[in-house]
């Protein structure tokens, strides 16, 4: 579940993230491992695919259908306006290709935004055109012969390189590369904000001027005069002039939840809204903002540390909202250190973002689950790039090392199995794809070989109508799942207790792969 870490990040172009990120990064890939051209080619035949068939429902023209989609977009972030500078740079384009019946894989071809290299095969989500490829691409290239907006299609120009944007630009990069807030005046890893890393992921700051006031830490002398460790528990009861933290708190043995994952963890999500033209309206991008600079993540909702309803109505406590419900003075103790592209093999470029003091702060419960890519990957034969058990060991057992270095003692560490993914295609291969649905022509496996050949896929082993490549990628995980196991039955560390939980996949219930199994363990749990 990897991608080249080349994202404009700045607000003007936060419009193109979703086309960019469907699989964002832990790490930078190497260029020549990776199609560059992939996410750029996706974006376009989306957005092309969305303009022609918002024509169809609305049976308007393009011009109008292109004037709607960005008339639905908020004005945050400038997405509205971005929206109408493109359409005025590419429209005229669009209108006269899609007006003679051009689908949109020949419309992105022609503009550039994807490309056949040489010896490569034609990557395309549509069925190809009755007439000859090359003749229905020459024929759409005269159409648009003399277009003055060909020349920035393929440019390569970055917003972030503008002097008055580079500094934004490359603090907004390092905070989501580094998974660590945005804004964060005190530079305790906390922060006021609620998204770019903010307590959408962990706990809300209660004083942003104070890096000695953070949640998770023991109380500062039972909180007498402040609140130190921000679960709204502080002063004295002028009862009995006790403090109120010593009062509640005291012998409740507080937890903390933090948890080690990918995209599962940090529940990853694109709405269908925003792809499906018969469902679009105003409201189907009102959390475009939010979800953006979150990297398209929702962890605020997330089965490990979320404390919002889910958006979907589903009323599901997080382990989080467990813990708290059972101890109030868990109150914001939580932290979400997941990454789109996580992985065993690259979690030590961020697990230094985790915020826990082995003396100053309360045990916490740690989830580790890195339930994917260490069998998904987007590569054209992407069984090299598996983690093999031996590798998978090596970084487990350094990963403990460091937590057992910097939790508190009486910590509990959870290692979490891999699914069996064939549901990816098992469940889903011959229902329509969003885009496919209004015209019955494109299905998920259309959508999964269509992201393999342009070396996008966020898991090219399971999405796939290779049935041996997906057993034998279920045969690495579970043999990874072993080797997990086997390291929770015969390892032991002094400051955590160590489990392990196989992976629990429940169909046709919001994924949530979790599901509470931490509350049974009893050391952990025993709260108020």
């Amino acid at each position: 579940m990897k991608s080249p870490w080349n994202i404009l990040l700045v607000t003007p172009l936060f419009l193109l993230l979703p086309l960019r990120t469907s699989a964002s990064p832990a790490s930078d890939d190497s260029p020549n491992t990776r199609n560059p051209n992939g996410h750029t080619c996706l974006a376009c035949v989306a957005v092309v695919s969305v303009i022609e068939q918002l024509a169809q429902v609305h049976n308007s023209t393009v011009e109008t259908s292109m004037e709607r989609l960005c008339s639905y977009l908020p004005e945050k972030l400038f997405l509205k306006t971005t929206c109408y500078l493109v359409i005025e740079m590419f429209g005229p384009d669009i209108i006269k290709l899609l007006s003679t019946d051009m689908n949109a894989d020949v419309v992105c071809h022609t503009l550039k935004f994807c490309k056949q290299d040489p010896g490569q095969p034609l990557c395309h989500l549509y069925p190809l055109p009755k007439e000859p490829w090359k003749f229905t691409l020459e024929k759409a290239r005269q159409i648009v012969k003399k277009s003055p907006a060909l020349k920035y299609s393929r440019s390569s120009a970055d917003i972030c390189s503008l002097p008055f944007l580079a500094k934004i630009c490359q603090k907004i990069k390092l905070a989501i590369k580094n998974s660590v807030p945005f804004k964060d005046v005190d530079s305790d890893k906390y922060s006021v904000f609620p998204t770019l890393r903010g307590y959408h992921w962990r706990g809300r700051d209660c004083n942003d001027s104070n890096k000695m006031a953070y949640p998770g830490r023991r109380p500062d002398n039972w909180d007498v005069r402040e609140d130190s460790n921000c679960n709204g528990i502080w002063g004295v009861d002028p009862k009995d002039g006790i403090p109120y933290e010593k009062k509640f708190c005291e012998g409740s043995q507080p937890r903390g939840i933090i948890l080690l994952g990918d995209s599962a963890g940090a529940h990853f999500h694109i709405s269908p809204e925003w792809i499906t033209a018969s469902q679009m309206s105003l409201k189907s991008f009102i959390n475009l903002p939010t979800a953006l600079t979150n990297e398209l993540n929702w962890p605020q909702i997330s089965g490990a540390t979320g404390f919002l309803d889910s958006i979907s109505g589903i009323k599901e406590n997080s382990i989080y909202l467990r813990l708290r419900k059972r101890n109030h003075c868990n109150h914001r103790d939580y932290q979400n250190i997941s990454r789109n592209g996580a992985s065993s093999q690259n979690l030590d470029r961020f697990i230094e973002s985790l915020s826990r003091d082995p003396l100053l702060d309360h045990p916490a419960i740690i989830i580790y689950a890195m339930i994917g890519n260490d069998v998904c990957n987007g590569k054209a034969d992407p069984v090299p790039e598996m983690t093999t058990p031996k590798k998978l060991y090596s970084s487990v057992m350094k990963t403990l090392k460091y937590l057992n270095s910097h939790l508190p003692n009486g910590s509990h560490v959870i290692l979490y199995g891999l699914p069996n993914g064939t549901f990816l295609w098992d469940n889903l291969h011959n229902r329509y794809y969003p885009l496919g649905q209004l015209n019955k022509d494109v299905t998920y496996a259309h959508f999964y070989s269509f992201l393999n050949c342009l070396q996008v896929s966020p898991c090219h082993s399971w999405m796939s109508s290779n049935k041996t490549l997906r057993n034998l990628t279920s045969e690495r995980a579970k043999q990874l799942s072993n080797t997990l196991k086997n390291i929770a039955t015969s390892q032991k560390f002094t400051n955590f207790d160590l489990f392990y939980a196989d992976f629990d996949f429940q169909e046709g219930k919001r994924r949530r792969p979790y599901n509470g199994k931490i509350i049974s363990i009893q050391k952990a749990s025993r709260q108020r």
